[in-house]
């Protein structure tokens, strides 16, 4: 009877609780305490669109990239109002692309925003090159309401597992109050460390007024019945914890970054190995053009120091166009006999054939922010004499003001400079010769480099093309040259261009397409067309992939996928707010003259695109694809 009693009561106690512990977890969940003391303003027509743009402009972005869409409209509309341009795209790609050329440009932080599910999904590829450029990009998306999330929402996905692989930190925002902290967090984390891309998710409930989401979410008139009663309240209670202490007055300043520097005992081991040097070579990536040291700054202490560099990625340029201590040619044999290689923001992946391209004899100095590209493949092919983790470019300047009175012994300066001449030479040989079809690409490159003006900025999008015109175009100045870096991405050619002419609006900006390449931006012609970004498009059309071409067919005897069509690009562009040029014959005046009017029509306001029909030499036999 007692063990009876013993179950009815603790089945009466637990009847009781069950709606005390649900209540509970319903105050917990809405914050309901917090809202008693935040009360949301129900009467507020302000939105959450307009705290991202206050966060973006205290953060110095000018440029917000998009493609519109019905979840991102207040902050679009918000940003504007606010002064920070917006640079509406044709696909969601090209709008992270210019971020991140942006972001690399100028040293402020990157900011695209697009639209949920399928606006997102497009941009990862554009992330993902990101991430491996390691450039500090902002991408905000909008959601599904955060009510409706899991439910069968317009374009409802889990977009936070998407992007968490590819990017530094990704926050969902559930409350209006949490967007500016949640804001400023991000950018520190983007550029912060070894810079990346962060994602921050925008439920359309976080950006629309308290009315708006209120006649779209809560029920239609006064609910009937207890249950529909409880459900009603729960919805209310959940919208007033979005809006709760919403527009209250919070910091909007940056947060400092964090920028990992060298030691004064790693310097001092720097030193030291290399003042003992009679062959050394600096091998500068473009993680040496990150801030905080501006590139001009770097490019003085390099001077200074006097070693002959290979410079790489973004730091094509860094020395300028004709600096007798960059060494262009022959990086390989080079690296061979070099005593001491400096490795400033370089790594040992296929670029330097895994490690395989350094010597052993060779002492090697590798300064990286990221210690897993510090150590690449160490524990295979090769070992660095000293392993910095710090900024590659802040080190060189305090390496170089340790030296002192050291100078590089001239007759290697001297050996490198004559190989650069040789190979040199030998291209300007190839150039001349007569192609199979059409003109000869290496000729069409020595014209472009011959009329490009100094203000130039060279944006890279391509593969067998644009390798040829690593080795021919000479970038102007310091963050002259834009390519997308290790992912090898193609596609980044109208992204980046956009971007370089609104961070540079005097400057001619060069895209070097493949006609493969140019298929994924073309469309953006229109949009330098609309936002009156003039730019000039070279494209070596030689009706196919040239580069997986040259090695499929004598490998697998086949050419399928690989053959295009000489299409009449120039035509298309003609239709789309462009200025559209041929070039098919073989009469060197006439290029000439054509990249010049190209230059005018530019500076002019109007894009051009240059359709350069070009046939098939040997210059790149033996070059990898995969």
């Amino acid at each position: 009877m007692a063990t009876f009693l013993f179950v009815i009561l603790c089945i009466i106690v637990t009847i009781l609780a069950l709606p005390l512990l649900a209540f509970g977890i319903v105050v917990w969940k809405n914050n309901l305490i917090y809202q008693f003391f935040h009360p949301a303003d129900t009467n507020c027509k302000r939105t959450g669109g307009e705290l991202v743009a206050e966060t973006l402009k205290a953060h110095g972005v000018k440029f917000l990239f998009t493609l519109c869409g019905g979840h991102i409209s207040p902050v679009n509309v918000s940003a504007e109002k606010l002064g920070i341009r917006i640079v509406d795209t044709r696909h969601e790609a090209t709008a992270v692309f210019a971020a991140d050329a942006v972001a690399r440009l100028s040293g402020v932080i990157g900011a695209a925003i697009v639209t949920a599910g399928p606006g997102l999904t497009n941009t990862i590829t554009a992330v993902k090159n990101a991430q491996m450029a390691e450039s500090p990009v902002l991408l905000m998306g909008g959601a599904a309401g955060t009510l409706l999330k899991g439910r069968g929402a317009l374009q409802d996905i889990d977009q936070m597992a998407l992007f968490k692989p590819l990017c530094k930190i990704c926050i969902s925002i559930t409350q209006i109050r949490d967007i500016i902290p949640a804001m400023r967090r991000a950018i520190q984390v983007a550029q912060s460390g070894t810079p990346g891309p962060v994602f921050v998710e925008l439920p359309i409930d976080v950006l629309y007024s308290h009315e708006l989401v209120l006649r779209e979410v809560a029920a239609k008139g006064k609910p009937a019945g207890l249950v529909n009663g409880i459900i009603h309240w729960y919805i209310m209670t959940f919208i007033n914890n979005i809006f709760a202490g919403a527009f209250e007055k919070r910091d909007t300043s940056p947060l400092p970054v964090n920028q990992p520097l060298a030691t004064p005992l790693q310097v001092q081991k720097g030193i030291e190995i290399l003042s003992r040097a009679k062959k050394p070579v600096i091998i500068l990536g473009s993680q040496a053009t990150l801030p905080p040291l501006p590139a001009e700054k770097l490019k003085t202490a390099l001077e200074a120091i006097g070693i002959p560099c290979f410079l790489a990625g973004m730091a094509r340029g860094m020395l300028g166009r004709n600096s007798p201590l960059h060494i262009r040619q022959r990086r390989r044999d080079a690296l061979k006999e070099a005593d001491v290689v400096i490795l400033a923001g370089s790594v040992c992946d296929f670029r330097l054939n895994y490690g395989r391209s350094l010597s052993s004899r060779s002492k090697v100095i590798a300064i990286n922010r990221n210690k897993e590209q510090l150590y690449k493949n160490t524990d295979l092919f090769w070992k660095p004499a000293l392993a910095v983790q710090a900024d590659p470019a802040s080190y060189l300047v305090e390496l170089q003001k340790g030296l002192g009175s050291y100078t590089c012994d001239e007759d290697w300066i001297k050996t490198l400079r004559e190989r650069d001449g040789e190979k040199e030479a030998a291209n300007l040989t190839k150039a001349s010769e007569k192609a199979d079809r059409y003109l000869n690409p290496l000729s069409v490159l020595y014209q472009v480099e011959d009329v490009m003006e100094e203000n130039s900025v060279i944006v890279a999008d391509g593969g067998d093309f644009v390798g040829s015109a690593a080795y021919i175009l000479r970038p102007r100045g310091p963050l002259k040259w834009l390519d997308p870096g290790a992912f090898g991405t193609l596609g980044v050619g109208g992204g980046f261009a956009l971007g370089a002419k609104l961070c540079y609006p005097d400057a001619n900006i060069w895209i070097v397409y493949g006609d493969g390449s140019l298929g994924y931006s073309l469309m953006e012609f229109d949009t330098y067309f609309r936002h009156k970004t003039p730019v000039i498009a070279v494209v070596g059309n030689d009706a196919c992939w040239t580069q997986i071409c040259r090695e499929q067919v004598p490998i697998l005897g086949s050419r399928v996928s690989c053959d295009l069509a000489f299409c009449d690009y120039d035509k298309a562009v003609e239709g789309i707010g462009g200025v559209g040029i041929k070039l098919t014959n073989e009469s060197k005046d006439e290029v000439r003259q054509k990249l010049i009017e190209a230059q005018k029509l530019s500076k002019e306001g109007k894009p051009v695109l240059i359709n350069c029909f070009i046939g098939k030499t040997d210059f790149r036999n033996g070059s990898i694809s995969v």
